[in-house]
């Protein structure tokens, strides 16, 4: 989407300034509800919150689902980027909540909810191309906030959906749990939803032993298909699986690789993404599905011929918190098919 365009700079930026220094029930400087401010280090960003925020935008539905499970939807302007429907139990909280696009809004569409903090998942969501930059939203005194998930030991330099030098971990999207609950003066809800992460992924994973097990997993594209790397959510998921991604040998997030190289990998398992967004072909398992099973270079595969599916939002293969729901239903997955021992 475009950026603010130059000739309107400086009236966004008047208009900004009045809009954060009365909006709505958006607390006035110097008044911070009892709380001290926050400063993080962010992305190679200083973060600093005077007030606990009251008309945030969260501009990815990874950083959304967040501070939804964290109670907050009563402080949200509003939501944008969704690829799949909200995690379930958060639907009567969501629908409380202005969605400003399905997908990234403009520049103005976000500064007319009146931002008083910007979350997002993703890197290039506040870059270049994006939204808007994070220094567009901090000259008009709107604090940014980015997923360590899209930038810890990982290089988005490159373009596409980057590289990670080292693999990604569970605590990172904990750590971000808890950056957004403190942000948000909220640290003993942050503490409780990383404990019940926790427990989820020992329960999903106790007495699992899935070594030896080969697994690929697809998020998009049946063109030019986008399957994961090693390092990112999808290793988190394998790692705790003790499973095998047969792609990890690239470093790459999400790198677009051939069938005729996918078939000569032949998985045991396909993990395949069930999306509802339409901005790529083959985005529904349905359609995948479909795809496998009629294509004469993937229909001979072992994992196709017994249908060993497994199917997760977007959102699961995904740094998010809903990584954990992937860790569950690959491990539900591999126990149905009895390939764990």
């Amino acid at each position: 989407m475009p950026l603010a365009r130059p000739a309107r700079a400086a009236a966004l930026f008047a208009a900004c300034s009045l809009l954060l220094a009365g909006c709505g029930d958006t607390k006035p400087s110097g008044r911070n509800d009892g709380k001290p401010s926050v400063t993080l280090r962010n992305c190679g960003h200083e973060v600093r919150v005077e007030t606990p925020p009251r008309h945030a935008v969260s501009l990815n539905q990874g950083t959304t689902e967040i501070l939804l499970s964290l109670g907050l939807a009563d402080r949200l302007a509003g939501t944008a980027t969704w690829t799949d429907p909200v995690m379930k139990g958060l639907e009567k909280e969501n629908a409380e909540v202005p969605r400003l696009a399905d997908n990234n809004p403009s520049f103005e569409r976000v500064l007319d909810a009146g931002p008083d903090f910007v979350a997002a998942s993703f890197v290039s969501t506040l870059g270049k191309g994006g939204v808007a930059t994070r220094e567009q939203f901090e000259k008009l005194g709107v604090p940014t906030y980015v997923s360590p998930s899209d930038c810890a030991g990982k290089d988005n330099s490159s373009g596409g959906d980057g590289s990670r030098g080292k693999p990604l971990g569970i605590g990172t999207v904990y750590g971000e749990v808890r950056d957004l609950a403190t942000v948000f003066g909220e640290k003993e809800r942050g503490d409780r939803l990383v404990a019940s992460l926790q427990r989820r992924m020992d329960k999903a994973t106790a007495g699992l032993d899935a070594s030896g097990v080969t697994l690929l997993y697809w998020f998009a594209n049946s063109d030019s298909p986008y399957m994961a790397g090693c390092c990112g959510a999808p290793g988190i998921i394998t790692r705790a699986l003790g499973a095998k991604n047969v792609f990890d040998d690239t470093h790459d997030e999400w790198p677009q690789i051939n069938w005729e190289t996918v078939a000569d990998r032949d998985p045991d398992v396909l993990v395949i993404g069930d999306l509802t967004r339409k901005s790529q072909t083959a985005e529904s398992a349905a359609k995948k599905i479909a795809f496998l099973e009629s294509n004469p270079v993937t229909r001979t595969m072992d994992a196709v011929r017994h249908r060993r599916y497994v199917l997760l939002s977007g959102q699961a293969m995904n740094p998010t918190i809903r990584t954990v729901e992937g860790v569950e239903r690959v491990a539900a997955g591999l126990r149905r098919f009895g390939l764990v021992k």
